[in-house]
């Protein structure tokens, strides 16, 4: 297997070298020369496995035998023993044609763990075969950072840097971060706001001078081993409800800003599982839903809201569905052009007929903090669930498809992306208690936090970068 970059102009590579290389050299983002395919046969053939056993199986074709079998399945095996639940992505049923799908029973409650406690494990590996060191550096939202470092804090090659948005964050989403004190973990506060913390990181990854000869490598799903490992619980939550055939496609309802969550099921649609829909839901942020309605992919001000994970406006994954819709139509106008244009002014439309395409796949719906907060509190008087609030912009969005003339009577599943207690006061202002965290997190109000607090300027941050390595 090969990967090749959107932008087509950097040197195909193979899979170690993508997982270790981030952003291709061109700017672009690697993506597999081909995916598997899978008929019917194969998704009977998987419906009885584990978690472990499935992912094995759809993601070995991404590998290529790069990595031995036997030690892969290792990796695999050690990247979801520290799961909560047993099943690792349970699925637990909300209405008659509803179910949610638990993707918060990793080590931070939130479902970045299914992605980077396997990146975590695989980066082990390849650093202690090449003999390497590596310095990890991301942005993130709110939960990309502590999943990060909770998966690659015990790889003894790698220092992590993680860049998040000042005062942007949830308490406990920053506690997860700031309360680890291991030796090569290093937290970054910017006075800015997420888009600027992942611009600062693309910046860093097109000149690495600072570090000092030690490479550079992503958490961020730019990575694909993000979006490789996020492709299988499409897989295994479609099947655990007998999803098999054609004829009796499910939709998948994902709350979603950078796009990778959502981008994984459209993977899994094109490697054959049968997905009808896949529902963009955005909060306010809503440059996706824009997109697909209105076809107007521009950047906004930022709005702060209640569901902070997604608070984006411009979606890295994005180019990767792109450059798959445009090598669908064979239009010549290459990527790189594209996102060079947008780069300019940060607005963007496509031709009527990449839309098009694009809809055979999306639809999109955008949920405000009111409609977050009723949905929250409806979904726990119906089922006595309790949401946090990017759940709960997934359900209204599910639930306006359900009331739409698009629906055709399949059951809906909606990814659940993170534990309520995590975000606490979006939760008490919708008048519940304050939830409770797991009793491994019991303690994490009380812990010191360490991290710096940095102005918005990228040269600050590779300074204090480059004098840690």
């Amino acid at each position: 297997m090969q990967y090749i970059s959107t932008r087509l102009k950097a040197e195909n590579l193979g899979f170690k070298d993508i997982i270790l290389q981030g952003l291709a050299a061109d700017g672009g983002l690697y993506v597999p020369e081909y995916l598997p395919q899978f008929n019917e046969s194969d998704l009977l053939k998987f419906s009885s496995m584990t978690y472990p056993e499935l992912f094995f199986e759809i993601t070995k074709y991404f590998v290529g035998g790069e990595i031995e079998e036997k030690k892969y399945k290792e990796i695999i095996d050690n990247s979801y023993k520290n799961f909560s639940h047993s099943a690792i992505a349970p699925l637990k049923q909300i209405s008659h044609n509803q179910f949610i799908l638990e993707l918060f029973h990793g080590p931070t409650l939130a479902f970045k763990d299914f992605a980077l406690q396997f990146l975590g494990n695989l980066l082990q590996h390849l650093l202690e075969e090449k003999k390497e060191n590596i310095a990890i550096i991301g942005a993130t939202s709110g939960d990309t950072g502590s999943a990060a470092i909770s998966g690659c804090m015990k790889c003894d090659s790698a220092k992590i840097f993680i860049l998040h948005p000042l005062g942007k964050v949830s308490e406990v989403q920053r506690r997860q971060m700031t309360t680890i004190h291991a030796h090569n973990v290093y937290n970054i506060a910017i006075e800015g706001n997420f888009d600027d913390c992942q611009s600062m990181v693309k910046k860093m990854f097109a000149d690495q001078s600072f570090l000092k000869q030690r490479r550079m490598v992503a958490v961020n799903s730019i990575n694909w081993a993000r979006i490789m490992a996020q492709i299988v619980y499409y897989f295994y939550a479609a099947l655990r409800i007998g999803a098999f055939t054609k004829s009796s496609p499910i939709s998948f309802s994902v709350p979603t800003g950078n796009f990778g969550d959502i981008y994984a099921g459209f993977i899994a649609k094109r490697m054959g599982l049968a997905i009808d829909k896949l529902i963009i839901a955005t909060n306010s942020n809503d440059i996706l839903t824009r997109f697909l309605n209105d076809n107007d992919y521009s950047k906004k001000m930022m709005v702060e809201t209640i569901s902070p994970s997604m608070n984006i406006q411009i979606s890295s994954n994005f180019e990767r569905m792109l450059f798959d819709i445009y090598r669908d139509l064979k239009i010549e106008k290459d990527i790189g052009t594209l996102m060079s244009e947008f780069e300019k002014d940060y607005t963007m439309k496509v031709p009527a007929s990449v839309l098009n395409e694009v809809k055979k796949y999306f639809l999109s719906y955008s949920v405000d903090d009111e409609e977050t907060k009723r949905t929250i509190k409806n979904i726990y008087k119906e089922s006595s669930e309790l949401l946090d609030p990017h759940t709960a912009i997934g359900i209204a969005a599910s639930k306006r498809y359900i009331d739409s003339k698009q629906y055709n009577q399949e059951i809906v599943i909606n990814l659940a992306t993170a534990h309520p207690a995590k975000f606490e006061q979006a939760i008490i202002d919708c008048g519940f208690d304050s939830p409770k965290l797991p009793n491994f997190l019991k303690d994490l109000l009380k812990k010191e936090e360490k991290y710096k607090i940095l102005a918005n300027d990228i040269s600050l941050v590779k300074k204090y970068i480059g004098n840690l390595i």
